[in-house]
């Protein structure tokens, strides 16, 4: 059984996962107000929290107070991987007389209290040291230089990476050895780059595993795939000089291990929303381009594998075991979800998460959380937990006057929930269907007594598989790609005209002075007689441009000439045959 916490000015209280949903009975409410940071261990056994007075770790099973901190004003909480340090941040303080404040980074040693390790850090952005997996190794960004410990010695740094401005760096999940990700910003003309490095190997450029540069990067955001094999960078600037996007303009690029690097080519111009890897480390899915967006998977060769066409999405998230995708339009957008199985890339269901602020996939990879949170939304606070099929299993909103800041599973250590076959049957809930009713469009008066008339702004693109039949493994050469695309530009291209020239009112080629001509095409429900008409118009237009070209004193053959003085006879067959609809 897991639980999820639930932090607000209603408290601090553990709700029972699936399928109870009740009150955790071991976890005693917390009722005050002030609870400003809460932290789980990565395996889920320990939970801390600061309530404004102490810093508390209990045992989450037996909900055992194991340790306290007198730190009132601490608002970040984070524990190393393994259990053994909690670390903790407050808001740093200088003297009235201006000289420096106390160290407000402190890492305590969990099993007996003591404080392990002081330091300064001023900024709470990348606030918390950054441990390897086995906490071999613990890193900080100290005035843009990396420092490193070894096995949680904060006293000796063991390693220095330093370049000339380390503005972030990421190191890599998994096991030994660890490789560091580090983001250096361009100046004086110079571009920003990307360096992958091998920990301890530091020794200049030479050194490096991988290396991107790029100009366009005020500021990039690195992601590690699960088996530490590959880099996804985003960069992104504060402004797009083309004036093309509010939010700056942003690329997508690739860097391996194994010194390959890329740029992500996405077919879609416009921002790019959210990047996300698949959990199996060799897909990665991006949401990108004006609304309504695209979302594409590629593979490790940066070729499109799936395209799910367009829509209103602004997110993506793969369940732990990396089975399903869910596709979301939540912040300005009404909350659609679309989750789709990603093995046969079918879609699954299409619930609807109004105003939420917060999506989390439980551990067991079956369940979903979304949130309504303050200060993001101040009005209807509360969560609902989901079945990934669509079913609302749990409902619950925080009354009027209270708000709810934070909601989120317990983790647990991969493994502990085994992937089951992907449903699509939706599962049974006691609760109804949280489908919310269509929104009728505003229909001026006049039009109101009318048969509405379907106009949309954009035509969705549907989703479309980028690899070749018979292929499964091998995505189209960008060549192939290239060809299916002119292919299909060109079939949606005659459709279009014959939509069009089936829409069209048909003008009557006949003299000015004669009726016909601003008579509107009308169909006899006859396709004989329809196919009749056309001819005929087809004849008279022909006409018409041989009197033209008379006029404009060419000389006609002799048929060309029987073929005018037949218009008279045409026009009447034509009135005839309409007459007769």
């Amino acid at each position: 059984l897991f639980t999820l916490p639930v932090r607000g000015s209603e408290g601090l209280y553990m709700v029972n996962g699936p399928p109870s949903f009740t009150e955790s009975t071991a976890f005693q409410r917390d009722s005050g107000k002030n609870c400003k940071a809460v932290a789980f261990s990565k395996d889920g056994s320990l939970f801390a929290w600061c309530n404004g007075e102490k810093v508390n770790i209990v045992n989450v099973t037996n909900a055992e107070l194991l340790c306290s901190f007198d730190l009132p004003k601490a608002v970040c909480l984070e524990f190393s991987p393994k259990n053994n340090v909690l670390a903790t941040w407050q808001a740093y303080t200088t003297a009235k007389d201006g000289t420096a404040g106390v160290p407000n980074l402190q890492l305590h040693d969990v099993k007996t209290g003591k404080c392990l390790k002081s330091f300064i850090q001023k900024k709470m952005q990348n606030w918390c040291p950054c441990w390897a997996d086995d906490e071999s190794i613990c890193a900080r960004n100290v005035n843009n230089e990396v420092h490193f410990f070894e096995n949680n010695n904060f006293n000796t740094i063991t390693n220095k990476l330093h370049l000339q401005k380390v503005n972030d760096f990421v190191l890599s999940p998994g096991a030994q050895p660890t490789k560091v990700a580090v983001y250096v910003l361009g100046s004086k003309g110079a571009p920003s780059f990307v360096r992958l490095y091998q920990y301890p190997n530091f020794n200049g450029p030479q050194s490096a595993l991988a290396n991107k540069s790029f100009f366009k990067a005020d500021k990039v955001t690195m992601l590690w795939n699960k088996k530490a094999t590959a880099v996804l960078v985003i960069a992104s600037t504060e402004v797009d000089k083309t004036g093309a996007s509010y939010y700056g303009e942003q690329t997508l690029h690739y860097i391996a291990t194994n010194g390959e690097s890329a740029v992500v080519q996405l077919p879609k111009n416009g921002p790019i929303y959210d990047v996300v890897w698949n959990p199996n480390s060799v897909e990665f899915c991006a949401v990108y381009g004006f609304m309504p967006a695209k979302a594409t998977v590629f593979n490790l060769k940066c070729d499109p594998v799936f395209d799910f066409g367009t829509g209103p999405r602004n997110a993506a998230y793969y369940s732990p075991h990396g089975h399903i995708l869910v596709l979301a339009g939540f912040g300005n957008l009404r909350g659609q979800m679309e989750v789709w199985d990603v093995k046969n890339y079918k879609l699954i269901s299409k619930p609807v998460a109004s105003d939420s602020t917060y999506f989390a996939w439980c551990p067991d990879g079956e369940h979903i959380v979304t949130a309504t949170c303050a200060p993001r939304l101040r009005v209807n606070n509360g969560y609902k937990i989901w079945h990934y099929t669509g079913s609302l299993l749990h409902s619950y909103e925080v009354p009027s006057n209270e708000e709810m800041w934070q909601v989120f599973w317990q983790p647990f250590l991969d493994g502990v929930f085994p992937a089951k076959a992907v449903k699509y049957q939706a599962v049974p809930s006691e609760l109804p269907s949280a489908e919310p009713k269509p929104a009728q469009a505003y229909r001026p008066p006049a039009l109101r007594n009318k048969p509405v008339t379907s106009s949309k702004l954009h035509e969705d693109e549907p989703p479309q598989n980028m690899k070749p039949p018979g292929s499964s493994d091998k995505p189209l050469s960008k060549t192939a790609l290239k060809n299916q695309r002119k292919h299909e530009a060109k079939k949606a291209a005659k459709q279009e005209a014959k939509a069009d020239a089936n829409q069209e009112p048909a003008q009557s080629s006949a003299s000015q002075n004669a009726p016909r001509s601003t008579v509107p095409a009308v169909t006899s429900g006859d396709p004989e007689v329809d196919k009749k008409i056309k001819n005929l118009k087809k004849k008279l237009k022909a006409i018409e441009q041989l009197k033209e070209q008379a006029a404009a004193g060419k000389q006609l053959e002799k048929n060309q000439l029987e073929k005018i003085q037949k218009e008279t006879a045409l026009l009447q067959e034509l009135e005839d045959l309409e007459l007769g609809l």
